[in-house]
């Protein structure tokens, strides 16, 4: 162990938002490095990542969980995305830490691995069902076996049959085209109300689907029971849920079958064990949500190896970003048969030049939100 010196974040840009990297470094000259993003927000990561490093400064390196209590209970309000993606980032460092420290995967910290590969999926990307056919082909031939499709149309509240008859239209060409071994899943983006997300979820039943995910918005229980009760697709929810206290209700009511929680926001790798524990002792199984960057999902391959109830893990690796993925990845990341191997390099297997904040600096967002058919406020 070693006393920390340095706790300093950097924005970089990716893709279409901004990456927010955390660099922890101790007084004998280990680094560790952690992520938290949200792609509008980069600003308010790194200010609140700023006003960590006043603690964390002279503190050991070590102590993993009492950081992460000190940083969670003495902010006095408690919880929120941007506290809980800046606390995330910070745990991820710290274990990164720990794992170099060790010279070992942060994943034998965990207690081991108990899966020799991890199941992964991808997103065919496009605007019409003909571009979502195409790019599913491709992620194929690449070597994924389980990609995650976007409902369709525009989230109108009482009947959406434009989103309902374009969703399956684009699902249904897809499996036509990929054949029945590959898993399919369907996001909804939570922007459904629960007639809505009843009326998608029996369209797509027949084409066998792994989880239908998000179908209506988060923090109402009983709008997802709702749909949960009626629904012929196991549910996935959980990726704008922050701690394991946001995720208490869905556990206890048996509200989806898979939770979501989100490693760059959900408390980091600590937090995440915590709630997949939590989800464990209700038969649940958990599938890490994860449109990030290469920290965030080397962070969650290090839980994917070492959870007894994973089930599999989102990968948002873009051919655009190619430059930045290769210069972080210690190792770099290959998909065969639909799996990427258990990392092997010490901690979580990231290096990070500073001068990549440079090459690809903070730009600001576009943040038009969407309109229903009246001209109304629509859900993202």
């Amino acid at each position: 162990m070693a006393l920390i010196t340095e706790v300093k974040p950097f924005v970089v840009r990716l893709g279409h938002g901004n990456m927010v990297i955390v660099r922890i470094r101790t007084a004998d000259g280990v680094e560790g490095y952690g992520e938290g993003t949200i792609p509008h927000k980069a600003r308010a990561i790194a200010g609140t990542i700023q006003d960590f490093a006043e603690y964390l400064v002279g503190q050991e390196d070590s102590q993993i969980e009492r950081h992460w209590q000190v940083l969670f209970r003495n902010s006095f309000h408690r919880g929120g995305i941007i506290q809980s993606t800046a606390l995330s980032a910070i745990d991820q460092a710290l274990w990164d830490i720990a794992g170099k420290r060790f010279d070992c995967p942060v994943w034998q910290l965990l207690g081991g691995a108990v899966r020799d590969r991890i199941w992964m999926y991808s997103h065919p990307l496009g605007s019409t069902k003909e571009q979502v056919t195409e790019k599913s082909l491709a992620l194929i031939e690449e070597g994924y076996r389980a990609l995650k499709l976007q409902v369709s149309g525009s989230p109108e509240p009482i009947r959406d049959r434009k989103a309902v008859r374009q969703t399956y239209e684009t699902v249904a060409a897809v499996r036509d085209a990929v054949g029945p071994d590959i898993a399919l899943m369907v996001d909804a983006h939570g922007k459904q109300t629960p007639h809505v997300a009843l009326e998608i979820a029996h369209a797509l039943a027949p084409l066998d689907l792994l989880f239908f995910e998000e179908p209506v918005p988060p923090r109402n229980v009983e709008a997802l029971l709702t749909v949960t009760r009626a629904c012929p697709i196991p549910l996935a929810t959980g990726e704008r849920e922050y701690n394991r206290w946001d995720f208490r209700e869905i556990i206890e009511r048996q509200a989806v079958a898979v939770l979501q929680p989100d490693l760059g926001h959900a408390g980091g790798i600590s937090e995440t064990r915590r709630i997949a524990a939590a989800a464990e002792t209700y038969f649940m199984q958990i599938a890490p949500h994860n449109p990030r960057g290469p920290i965030v999902t080397m962070a969650s391959l290090h839980i994917a190896a070492a959870t007894p109830n994973f089930l599999i893990q989102e990968s948002a690796i873009q051919p655009r970003d190619a430059e930045i993925w290769s210069e972080m990845l210690v190792e770099p990341l290959v998909i065969e048969d639909g799996y990427f191997a258990l990392p092997k390099a010490p901690g979580l297997g990231i290096r990070f030049n500073e001068s990549l904040a440079d090459r690809f600096p903070f730009e600001p967002q576009d943040v038009r939100h969407p309109k229903l058919a009246d001209g109304g406020i629509g859900d993202w």
